[in-house]
């Protein structure tokens, strides 16, 4: 299956999870077209200021990968800066928000398996 990118919508969320201004989700895949333990697939933007608020993956695990921009973690308690090549990991019962603190949109894929 091959999708090109002017086949991807992209949705604008306020206030993901409770956060500051919006985030722009563009599936890659949708829930309905991916078939395996993957609940989500995305490429998601946090313009300067915005985040997506504190939340826990249950029975999952949610994987970031930063793509560009510059932004800052709250990894299961632990804040940490992140930048393009970073990768997070949050499963299991953790918890994690994500902010850009920089001055250009914050760019990362956003991956959710199931256990």
């Amino acid at each position: 299956m091959i999708k090109r990118k002017s086949e991807m919508t992209v949705n604008l969320i306020e206030k993901m999870r409770g956060g500051e201004g919006h985030t722009k989700m563009m599936p890659i895949f949708t829930k309905d077209e991916l078939m395996g333990k993957c609940r989500l697939f995305n490429v998601i933007t946090l313009e300067p200021g915005c985040s997506i608020g504190t939340h826990t993956h249950d029975q999952e695990e949610e994987i970031y990968y930063i793509l560009s921009g510059k932004g800052v973690v709250d990894d299961n308690g632990k804040i940490v800066d992140v930048e393009p090549g970073d990768a997070v990991k949050t499963g299991n019962g953790e918890f994690h928000s994500i902010k850009n603190n920089g001055d250009i949109p914050l760019v990362f894929m956003a991956v959710i398996l199931l256990f």
